[in-house]
């Protein structure tokens, strides 16, 4: 989730009139990410915005925003939906467990013919589920390393680390030459597990599934991959003592305050680190010697529409709204993430001034991604979140095997259903 990628949930609770189709106003329910790292960076205040001049446009239909972290939006979503106030859109980071529950419109039932050619094609794909999409893409990102120059210089290292062997040199000599700052920071608490273990386990040479939908947590490549992080960085005291209970979020403050030299990060960790005056630079993730995949993750967040409260035409309404290339730049541009539209994402890659954006943009066209369209992939995205990162503090083996064996009978389950 944009793994990876910062910060909260936007709720759209209703005052609603009658709710019925030209009864009155009706009040759009909306479950949506919060990308902010704190109160001012807030993407509250972005819907406000939106909210705000969508409802100037069309006075018959209402939106109220609230903000909740990423840690706590699924619960969120589950409760609202069982207390029997569905949301009407929700934005977030899976769709496919929606879709098992069929609660949800097919996208080109709430979609403009315009809004639905905007979208980039691999995106637009990687929402369906069995040939049908219920996935709208809203934002997308890929990831590199990001690094700190000043703390490279003071270790006496020269160059970005290219392979996981260089990437461990790089953190010895930086435990040794700076103390205080942790080398390198390993973020598989529940806000990025999912994501920083792929990371970690395309550039071992495996991944969280293969080509066709099948579940791999516990190949043997990605064994190794846990059981070389272990042995070569966090028992050996180069990253935090327990990454397990690590987030995102606090990560990215601590490179931002010079507490962290080297670590994975989408494009909203430039944002962050320009403003906190970081010298830094980015280079490809590192990877196993002659192993590895060469393209990074790829990221996606979506929207999608529940069709419990009837309110498919205001749905495509606000939507389309929501879509146009101005609102679309501005939430980009803000959170330095990259469209899913193609005229936001050709205006922002041709734009001098978001230069540093095209590596993140490059790393799309070759990216691997989440298996999206798996119904099963909410729980077991929620159980690698839980638990592993106990596989670089325990026994690897063992830990993926049981994540393994939960998502293949997790991955049975719904398709009986």
């Amino acid at each position: 989730m944009l793994g990876t990628a910062l910060a909260g949930a936007l709720v759209l609770t209703a005052v609603s009139a009658c709710g019925g189709q030209g009864d009155g106003p009706v009040t759009l329910k909306l479950v949506a990410a919060d990308y902010g790292e704190n109160v001012e960076t807030s993407s509250k205040h972005y819907w406000d915005e939106v909210a705000k001049a969508f409802t100037a446009a069309n006075p018959g239909i209402k939106v109220d925003v609230e903000v909740d972290s990423w840690t706590d939006i699924g619960k969120k979503v589950d409760d609202m939906i069982a207390a029997g106030k569905s949301p009407d859109l929700l934005q977030t980071g899976g769709f496919a467990d929606q879709v098992a529950a069929e609660r949800l419109y097919p996208a080109a039932d709430v979609l403009s013919m315009d809004t639905q050619a905007k979208f980039l094609d691999n995106f637009a794909h990687a929402g369906q589920v069995l040939g049908t999409q219920y996935g709208i893409p809203f934002v997308s990102s890929s990831r590199v390393l990001f690094y700190n120059k000043n703390v490279f210089r003071q270790a006496g290292i020269t160059q970005p680390p290219t392979t996981w062997n260089e990437l461990r040199q790089a953190a010895e000599k930086i435990k040794a030459k700076v103390p205080g700052v942790t080398p390198y920071g390993l973020p598989l608490g529940p806000e990025e597990a999912p994501a920083e273990s792929m990371l970690w386990t395309l550039s071992g040479g495996g991944s969280l599934s293969d080509d066709v939908g099948n579940y791999t947590i516990d190949s043997t490549q990605n064994q190794a991959t846990f059981s070389w992080l272990k042995s070569n960085l966090v028992s050996t005291g180069l990253t935090y003592p327990e990454p397990g209970k690590m987030n995102r979020t606090p990560v990215f403050q601590d490179f931002v305050a010079g507490k962290v030299a080297m670590l994975n990060g989408h494009p909203t960790l430039l944002r962050m680190a320009t403003a906190g005056k970081i010298d830094f630079g980015t280079a490809p993730i590192p990877r196993k010697d002659g192993v590895g995949k060469t393209g990074s993750l790829g990221v996606a967040d979506w929207m999608m529409a529940f069709k419990a409260n009837g309110h498919k035409n205001e749905i495509k309404k606000f939507i389309s709204f929501v879509y146009n290339k101005d609102n679309q730049l501005k939430f980009d541009e803000q959170y330095n993430l990259l469209p899913v539209t193609q005229d936001a994402f050709n205006q922002m890659t041709t734009d001098p001034k978001h230069e540093d954006l095209k590596q993140f943009a490059s790393g799309l066209t070759n990216a691997s991604f989440y298996p999206f369209g798996d119904p099963a992939w909410g729980d077991v995205s929620n159980r690698i979140k839980a638990g592993i990162g106990q596989a670089v503090t325990g026994d690897a083996k063992q830990v993926l095997t049981e994540l393994q064996e939960a998502a293949v009978k997790e991955a049975a389950r719904v398709r009986k259903q």
